[in-house]
């Protein structure tokens, strides 16, 4: 299914998407200073501005070009706070963390090799992800971030956390089972 590029509408359905890929880069040291949502907010902004510029047909082309502005968005938050002048070569590191995000959340919904048909699928099925994320609690989400999007281990979770093991596993198990009925139900 391919979005009305023509209209605004047709780029909400994306917002969840990349406000979890923006959770997935900001820079920890930013994090009290930089508010995700307001950085998809200001990457909306700059797409609506530039809707007639885009000449992405396919779903994968559209969130291609949505990643671009968010990294565009994202490398000027941190020069904005770390007052430095433009960095190409930081947009470009930040649209490849961006695609690398996107690339581990479709290996975490994971096929083999995918058919045109099976990679609008999991397009689609991104954008739901990045919708039953959001409605876990705070917690869980962030559980099941840093185990299957970042990489780290329940002991590296549970230091974070200030949690134990049991605690970490608990967490993942439960949000794991609430994000698969959520992804069920749909």
């Amino acid at each position: 299914m391919v979005p009305d590029h023509e209209s605004a509408a047709g780029l909400e359905r994306y917002r969840e998407y990349l406000r979890l890929l923006a959770r997935l880069q900001i820079d920890p040291r930013l994090k009290g200073k930089v508010d995700a949502s307001d950085l998809v907010q200001q990457a909306f902004l700059r797409a609506y501005q530039a809707l007639g510029q885009l000449r992405g047909k396919t779903e994968a082309e559209v969130a291609a070009w949505l990643r671009q502005i968010l990294a565009r968005t994202l490398a000027n938050a941190v020069r904005d706070y770390s007052r430095e002048k433009r960095d190409v070569g930081l947009e470009r590191s930040l649209g490849a963390a961006l695609d690398a995000s996107s690339s581990r959340l479709e290996a975490w919904l994971a096929a083999d090799t995918p058919s045109p048909s099976q990679h609008a699928e999991r397009n689609e099925q991104l954008v739901h992800l990045a919708e039953a994320l959001r409605a876990l609690p705070d917690l869980q989400r962030e559980a099941l971030l840093l185990r299957y999007c970042h990489g780290k281990t329940v002991h590296e979770i549970g230091v974070q956390f200030g949690r134990s093991r049991a605690a970490v596993a608990s967490l993942l198990r439960r949000g794991l089972k609430q994000l698969r009925e959520r992804l069920n139900s749909r």
